[in-house]
């Protein structure tokens, strides 16, 4: 480690290490702490600060508080020759996704589409790395998680939505895979803690306080107001959608239904996940590849010199993150078994 600017210059196989003991520790089975150390680690070496070491805060209180279990073993099902369902029971959903997985991607490859169904599970992470691993397999892959109540749909009075987070992944001949991941908020909820934490407030349309009225204090629209979804009815409806394309189709909890009040602490929605994985050679072998490298060529002679998904991409090849002394010290406190 070199100390340089105040932050200290840390190795990726470093932070992963320390963040597995940090789960380990506080109650995760040692592949589930191996799987969200990953998570962690790839998200703030791409700059997802809002996902990376910021997250372990909220997964070591939603531990030590009971309300999620670490050491818990997905049920896997196959319901249909498209259909594949793993029951989280009440564990981290990147668990529950690893467990599905292989019979997930033999399904794709078999009947051309299918979808992977997770119910009972915790989502706090950034959604690409969930659905990244398929496009750099040739496939194309949706992915929706619901959350907690924190935004108002378009009309309502109540927070009933989550952020609602939609992700999409694709293969590119020849390129990086195009991968977007987004709230159906104005914002990530993460981001807005970074602000507040950080004491910055935030653009003008992003929430409500707890009188309704617009605000820009991220402290106000975190302490009793609502976050709002983006682009006014269209974002609510998409909102909506995945609400009902998660909840319903995994028989989770509904966002507004996610009641972690006996549990203090607790930070993880306990909701579900639901992935599509297409596999475009069934269309046509070997089209899909090229017309998406075709794609892209259209939009780079447009004067698109990236497209998304590729910053992250080119974070793959770094080995080391820079973090504050002060954070260092916080995580390697949670090493430290629990009072």
């Amino acid at each position: 480690m070199n100390v340089q600017s105040g932050a200290v210059d840390v190795s990726l196989e470093a932070l992963k290490g320390l963040l597995a003991r940090i789960f380990e520790t506080n109650g995760c089975s040692s592949p589930t702490a191996a799987i969200l150390a990953d998570n962690c680690a790839a998200a703030e070496a791409a700059g997802s600060l809002g996902h990376g070491v910021f997250r372990v805060d909220g997964y070591v209180s939603s531990l030590r508080s009971g309300w999620v279990d670490g050491a818990a073993v997905p049920e896997v099902r196959v319901k249909g020759a498209g259909y594949v369902f793993v029951d989280a029971k009440n564990g981290f959903a990147q668990a529950a996704l690893h467990a599905g997985r292989d019979v997930f991607v033999q399904r794709i490859r078999e009947t051309g589409i299918a979808i992977l169904s997770i119910r009972g599970s915790h989502h706090l992470a950034a959604l690409w790395p969930d659905v990244t691993p398929f496009a750099e397999e040739g496939l194309v892959a949706i992915s929706m998680v619901n959350s907690f109540g924190c935004s108002i749909p378009m009309g309502a009075k109540e927070p009933l939505l989550g952020t609602n987070p939609l992700a999409f992944a694709a293969p590119i001949k020849g390129a990086a895979p195009l991968v977007f991941d987004f709230a159906t908020t104005s914002m990530a909820n993460g981001d807005v803690q970074l602000a507040a934490r950080e004491g910055r407030m935030l653009p003008p349309g992003m929430g409500v306080d707890s009188n309704g009225e617009p605000t820009t204090d991220p402290k106000k629209i975190l302490n009793g107001g609502a976050l709002v979804p983006f682009g006014g009815h269209k974002g609510s409806a998409i909102s909506v959608m995945i609400e009902l394309m998660v909840a319903g189709l995994t028989g989770g909890k509904f966002s507004s239904e996610v009641d972690w009040s006996a549990h203090p602490g607790a930070q993880t929605p306990h909701t579900g996940q639901i992935i599509i994985g297409i596999d475009p050679s069934f269309s046509e072998p070997g089209g899909f590849s090229s017309r998406s490298s075709q794609l892209i060529g259209i939009l780079r002679e447009a004067g698109m010199e990236s497209y998304p998904g590729m910053r992250r991409w080119r974070s793959r090849g770094k080995t080391h993150v820079s973090i504050s002394p002060a954070i260092l010290e916080k995580l390697a406190g949670y090493t430290k078994e629990p009072k």
